[in-house]
């Protein structure tokens, strides 16, 4: 996808972003060069929630975070801190600093344990064309990949639900539907026990699709083909227990 694409997409997403806003943070302008793993507006800033979590687009990877520039770093070490790597957030001066010959060692604290998770209903548990309604084999992804995951946590600090569609129809009908898939898992998570104090829900529409179709496919093969964007994905973070 290109930066014209990534900004186009990231105006609607900052104003339902911004909705959830509780504080003003420092932003985090990335450089804009190569393909920035994150949301950004017009003006190269992060798009976060209002948990302060960045927006990742379809297209993020560890590397990929790990490899724009935000200023001096990688702008992973602002969004994902944990992914990326301590060692690789230090500045190249510290570095030099941390070489000299020191005093006396000290051992830094134990990190806490994390109970961060990303699932993506995909493959089987995406959705019918058009159709907001859990499958049997999503319901089941639910079970296990979210909710058993989220007994090991101490706490939830977010829970992040973002719907997505394929290219197909407006963006208007496409921004509702997605709204209307992330709902749906919402739904379903808070019937099985889940606390809705720190669920977010999130509708991207049509803008990050993780896989392209030929138009010459013809409508039914080129629905089909485009299956993968009809999806919904949850991201939680929190301590362990």
């Amino acid at each position: 996808m290109t930066a014209a694409k990534f900004r186009l997409a990231s105006a609607t997403l900052l104003m339902l972003a911004s909705l959830g806003a509780t504080a003003q943070t420092k932003d985090i302008v990335v450089d804009g060069q190569g393909e920035v793993p994150y949301v950004v507006d017009q003006r190269n800033v992060v798009t976060r929630s209002g948990f302060d979590l960045c927006w990742r687009t379809g297209y993020w990877t560890p590397a990929a975070a790990g490899t724009v520039k935000a200023g001096e770093l990688p702008v992973g070490c602002q969004c994902d801190k944990d992914v990326v790597g301590t060692d690789t957030c230090v500045p190249a001066t510290a570095r030099g600093a941390a070489g000299a010959p020191a005093a006396a060692a000290v051992a830094a604290p134990a990190a806490a344990a994390k109970c961060d998770f990303s699932v993506n209903l995909s493959a089987d548990s995406t959705f019918a064309f058009n159709k907001a309604t859990l499958t049997a084999s999503a319901k089941a992804t639910l079970d296990n990949a979210v909710i058993a995951k989220l007994g090991s946590c101490a706490a939830v600090d977010s829970l992040i639900i973002t719907g997505h569609t394929d290219r197909l129809g407006s963006q208007g009908y496409n921004q509702k539907l997605s709204e209307k898939r992330a709902d749906a898992v919402k739904a379903y998570l808070l019937g099985k026990g889940v606390k809705a104090a720190n669920v977010e829900t999130m509708g991207a529409g049509k803008t990050q699709p993780i896989k392209g179709c030929d138009d010459k496919l013809g409508r039914k093969k080129l629905i089909e083909c485009l299956a993968p964007n009809r999806r919904v994905t949850v991201d939680v973070k929190g301590p362990a227990k």
